[in-house]
């Protein structure tokens, strides 16, 4: 391997301590721990009042969903549909954001309209708006087409549909292009809309939408939130900001989901053996992978069919199925990674960029591999295959370096691009591959510096392993510093999960598990505090753990279920050896 892989040091960035005065202030008023006053004031949360509303968000606090561009006209026309009982079809993309999408806006509207959905097939269609879709539409008589979580660089396809009699409602989160569709667009991320959190998953557009309805007919909202489950699975596995407005949305959409588990989810989490009640973070790796398995190896219509079903069989029998889709596509991940790092090991050194190709991988795990690769060759990645005659793949980045941006200065290369910041996807003809990579590379290399080429790990705080239990806290309960800490989540981009870093520790004991994973036992000199922890893939550490020196450790507080009791574990993030002491 070349020597920029997973084996070299991360950079460690601990954030800077906050005033200690300002600490002990706010720890008194709050009457928590010193380490969770510190925690919140990072968040910039230094006051009762946002203490209150980030531990217990109101769906009362929701923004207007009139305050978005084109809302009023979208609900209009939604409500003519209704009036006039239209046949309405709902086309989502056919991953976990669109067809969660396609399943709330289902569930709430099939007993007020004619409504069917669609999701194009991954391979034949590929990502976005077909006109394979809108032909499906134009038989079945549909005036009304509503794209979710796609749609908004759409622009010949809904003029198809327009050539046609039918009308469309985009319902999307990504970045516009220079043109919007010929259509009502409800895109946050609109350069004319005012909306004041411009962060909303696919399904989340699309829930705003379902909003403005309910309040126009003065209907029960308590009916629209019940399915708030559907939207917090899509803002997990979407990885968009639990901020603001999300936060909310996705607070009480877990709260749904632990209480009143819809069928759909608790036969995934039984299939992944996960207990309730689940983190978001249990979503994002058990039912997510699972949803898109489905729409990577079978079809993203059969993840809608099972969590708008209310039989029984006919759940267990899709679950089954798409579990077994979610097996395969761990395999093919596992090989297809396999074979693009071999490819890296033959690139040339020092680029600044990660593009690999074999026109036989599978389309359907390709932004899984990329990711992958990241892990050993932190760099951005695109991996790409072949599927109807043109190159199409998935792009993933590092931290520093926006994909959009520089697909959108490539786009001479490219038929179509569509994406984030950090993950995009792409298609091109055969013979303008090596003209993009050529200048995919320039860009990276031009906006790239060494320093950003090292992955970071941000560190919340620094903790001896006396202040994670109180003195009279028995050793073997979750100590009441997890029990808070709990309160923090759901956790993901820009509430991230807390991390600690805890200085001179030695190894009581240690072994490798499954040859992948180190699992120890840990302590400080002079503490009687003794930490289990386990570090996935790090048994490349074992022997520094096992060498008798200090070192330090990164990692997050985690409770370990087995055999019906919990105890606290450290999740390892990183290890280092000790600082020499000055």
């Amino acid at each position: 391997m070349h020597p920029e892989t997973n084996l070299m040091q991360k950079k460690w960035l601990v954030k800077s301590p906050q005033d200690r005065t300002n600490v002990e202030t706010f720890r008194s008023k709050l009457k928590v721990d010193p380490v969770v006053a510190e925690l919140l004031l990072q968040r910039e949360i230094d006051t009762y009042d946002t203490a209150h509303a980030f531990f217990r968000p109101d769906l009362s606090t929701l923004h207007d969903p009139f305050l978005m561009q084109d809302m009023s006209a979208a609900v209009d026309r939604l409500q003519e549909a209704i009036e006039q009982q239209e046949k309405v079809l709902l086309f989502g993309d056919y991953d976990v954001d669109g067809t969660t999408a396609v399943a709330l806006l289902h569930t709430f509207l099939k007993d007020t309209l004619p409504v069917d959905f669609y999701i194009p097939d991954r391979y034949a269609e590929g990502y976005g708006v077909s006109k394979k879709g809108i032909d499906v539409a134009d038989e079945h008589e549909v005036s009304l087409i509503i794209s979710l979580d796609c749609g908004i660089k759409s622009v010949e396809e809904v003029a198809y549909a327009k050539s046609k009699g039918i009308d469309f409602i985009v319902c999307d989160h990504h970045e516009p292009g220079a043109e919007l569709p010929d259509a009502i667009v409800l895109d946050p991320k609109r350069t004319d809309c005012d909306y004041p959190y411009k962060e909303l998953s696919g399904c989340g557009v699309g829930f705003k939408l379902l909003q403005g309805l309910s309040e126009v007919n003065n209907w029960n909202q308590d009916v629209l939130f019940d399915q708030l489950d559907l939207l917090a699975v899509s803002i997990g596995a979407d990885i968009v900001p639990i901020t603001g407005e999300n936060r909310t949305l996705c607070f009480h959409g877990m709260e749904r989901l632990n209480a009143h588990p819809r069928p759909a989810f608790k036969a995934l989490l039984d299939l992944a053996k996960k207990q309730m009640p689940v983190s978001l973070t249990d979503v994002i790796f058990n039912i997510a992978p699972r949803i898109n398995a489905a729409g990577r190896l079978r079809s993203g219509r059969h993840a809608v069919q099972l969590m708008i079903s209310d039989k029984q069989d006919e759940i267990q029998q899709i679950a089954a199925e798409i579990n077994a889709d979610n097996i395969e596509r761990r395999e093919l991940d596992k090989i297809i990674t396999e074979e693009a790092l071999a490819q890296l090991e033959t690139a040339a050194p020092g680029r600044h960029s990660n593009i690999v190709y074999q026109d036989n991988w599978h389309k359907g795990v390709v932004g899984i591999v990329a990711s992958r690769v990241i892990e050993t060759h932190y760099k951005p990645t695109i991996v790409l295959t072949k599927s109807n005659g043109l190159i199409t793949g998935s792009a993933r980045s590092v931290a520093s370096f926006n994909l959009h941006d520089a697909l959108e200065q490539c786009s001479e290369f490219l038929e179509q691009f569509g994406g984030h910041f950090h993950a995009a996807g792409l298609t091109l003809k055969e013979e303008n591959l090596d003209a993009f990579a050529l200048k995919f590379e320039k860009i990276a290399a031009k906006t790239l510096t060494p320093e950003m080429l090292v992955e970071e790990q941000v560190v919340d705080l620094e903790l001896e392993f006396d202040q994670i239990f109180t003195p009279e806290e028995n050793r073997l309960k979750i100590p009441r510093l997890k029990r808070i800490l709990r309160q923090f989540e759901p956790h993901g981009p820009g509430n991230m999960k807390p991390v600690f870093l805890t200085k001179n520790v030695f190894s009581t004991e240690m072994r490798v598990l499954k040859e992948a994973h180190l699992k120890m036992s840990m302590t400080q000199p002079n503490s009687d505090v003794i930490m289990e922890g386990i570090g996935f893939n790090m048994a490349q550490k074992v022997d520094l753990v096992a060498s008798g020196v200090p070192f330090d450790v990164v990692y997050t507080l985690e409770i370990n279920r087995w055999n019906n009791q919990e105890r606290l574990q450290l999740n390892i993030k990183d290890v280092r050896e000790a600082a020499t002491p000055k």
